[in-house]
């Protein structure tokens, strides 16, 4: 094999380790960042879901504090003992709280309250709840989300959001660019590695050809 041939065989040198980690790693936080988003933006939005904190300790260790719950709006009817209901403090004010149904109470005339109770407290809440009261049940949870969705309550969340989706969607469409792009320039190039190989084995025929020749005469 010639130097030069020599050259176009070690002018592609692999990628190293890091550069193979620092591409998953990236594509894992993508990943992660779109999952997060469509759980805490995308689905409740489209669902008609609340997006709600969890501030306090008293459903611990199921939802403690700092942990995002997604509270889907239920009927009274539908309610069992163990559901995680989401419901107002005081009729008609905006305070939450979210806690366990731990029984349910039916009159005689169909209507219905709930004794609920937080995991972590010793005894059951002091009134009952009654259906006024209720947001809806907790659907899901995303724990330590729920700080960060404080943050962008309000107008923040008017154009931050939208923001944030934009960039990610070019990081992904920058991501996919690139792959592509890169490929394509691999190909090329090995292309054009075995084209320039196969001039060099044809010039070296040549020569060696020309060579015989004229120890010939």
């Amino acid at each position: 094999m010639t130097e030069k041939r020599a050259a176009m065989a070690t002018a592609e040198k692999p990628r190293g380790l890091v550069y193979y980690v620092g591409v998953a790693l990236s594509a894992a936080l993508l990943a992660l960042v779109l999952l997060v988003g469509v759980m805490v933006i995308v689905v409740p939005a489209a669902t008609g879901s609340t997006p709600m904190t969890v501030l306090t300790g008293s459903m611990e260790p199921t939802y403690p504090p700092g942990t995002l719950v997604v509270v889907r709006p239920i009927d009274a009817q539908e309610i069992r003992i163990g559901d995680a209901i989401t419901y107002q403090i005081e009729s008609g004010k905006d305070a939450v709280v979210t806690h366990r149904v731990m029984s349910v109470t039916k009159t005689t005339n169909g209507e219905v309250s709930f004794i609920t109770k937080g995991d972590a407290n010793g005894a059951p809440d002091a009134l009952p709840v009654q259906p006024v009261q209720i947001k809806g049940k907790v659907w899901y949870a995303v724990p330590w989300i729920g700080y960060a969705n404080n943050l962008l309550n309000g107008d923040l969340r008017g154009w931050l959001i939208p923001t944030i989706a934009v960039v990610l969607f070019l990081y992904a469409g920058y991501m996919l660019a690139s792959g592509i792009t890169s490929a394509v320039r691999k190909r090329r190039d090995a292309a054009q590695a075995e084209a320039d190989a196969q001039s060099v084995d044809d010039a070296e025929g040549a020569d060696e050809s020309a060579s015989d020749i004229s120890h010939a005469r």
